[in-house]
């Protein structure tokens, strides 16, 4: 097997519009603007793993070709989040003509929303200036960080989180070509720990298949540091019968034996309570007890007094039920 020595975050990386999985709709409309032979500056949208660096290169691909390297360039924001990378590296880039004939170059800023509000107004000055030789690709994970007069000068493209389909299919191409059984039963527990980031799929599987070849759920939980929904539906279980010896020695085992971080183990545990059969009022004060949990470790409350409280107030939240 090849994963010793490839990364198959690269190696499965879709090289062009059509090859990318769970974004339908919008990679329909990217296709238009290569038909046309014109696009426009465009806004990324959305969570991380969902396809928009990948989308913004296959982009680039489809425009131009084996030259696409020399009219496409790629920054991250958040390298340097000030004025000075738009009136440098931007601007540098944007004011140069395009190579080989082509109509125009592009230039993708990767966590755009990292941009001071200052280096925003610089770019969107820029974005206007040289709009007939270079058009931008912003790249984003929260839009309403990205002023409003870069929004209005951008078609927005927003990703959704891939679903289970689009990530098994992924999982099940890799496994076949890299010799590996992939059971109904590790496709679910990739799923679950992917929470519809394709990168965060395939890390788990490359990371299970460098330890075996016999790949099983068990250590796709492992190496993710991610409860098996299992283990929180016993904690809630104990919970609802009142045992808070029981859940808080589950609790312990998660967080000290299984070394999850407080704040993973409330992400998972909000996803177990949102998705498991529960009356609607019941719901709600788990919800809230997690929120709060969440805000107090944040503000630095110390967690494992912070994680039995949480535990406590669930057992409590049981018994007003009955």
């Amino acid at each position: 097997m090849e994963q010793g020595h490839t990364i198959w975050i690269e190696q499965y990386r879709p090289k062009k519009l059509s090859e990318i999985v769970g974004q339908a709709d919008i990679i329909e409309r990217l296709m238009s603007y290569v038909d046309a032979g014109s696009m426009p500056h465009l806004l990324f949208t959305g969570n991380a793993g969902v396809g928009k660096t990948t989308a913004a290169v296959a982009l680039a691909r489809e425009f131009f070709g084996e030259d696409w390297r020399m009219n496409f360039r790629e920054l991250n924001a958040s390298d340097d989040r000030g004025i000075d990378v738009v009136r440098n590296q931007v601007k540098q880039f944007a004011r140069t003509s395009p190579f080989g004939g082509a109509a125009f170059k592009i230039l993708f800023l990767d966590e755009a929303d990292a941009l001071t509000s200052d280096a925003q107004s610089a770019l969107r000055r820029t974005m206007e200036t040289y709009a007939m030789s270079c058009r931008f690709i912003l790249s984003c994970n929260y839009s309403s960080k990205i002023i409003d007069p870069i929004q209005s000068r951008c078609a927005v493209y927003r990703f959704r989180s891939l679903d289970n389909e689009a990530i098994t299919t992924m999982v099940q191409r890799i496994g076949h070509e890299q010799n590996l059984v992939i059971t109904p039963e590790i496709s679910a527990a990739i799923c679950f720990v992917a929470q519809g980031d394709m990168r965060k799929a395939i890390n788990a599987l490359q990371g299970a298949a460098i330890l075996s070849a016999e790949i099983n759920p068990d250590m796709i939980y492992a190496i993710t540091a991610t409860a098996q929904p299992e283990e929180l539906q016993e904690l809630l279980n104990l919970c609802r019968s009142g045992n808070f010896e029981g859940a808080e020695q589950v609790l312990g085992t998660l967080l000290h034996e299984r070394g999850i971080a407080p704040q993973e183990l409330l992400g998972q545990l909000y996803r177990v309570v949102t998705r498991i059969d529960l009356l609607s009022d019941i719901r709600l004060l788990l919800v809230d007890h997690i929120g709060e949990t969440d805000f107090r470790l944040s503000e630095g409350a110390n967690s494992d007094i912070q994680m039995e409280a949480l535990i406590a107030k669930f057992v409590m939240a049981f018994e007003r039920s009955r």
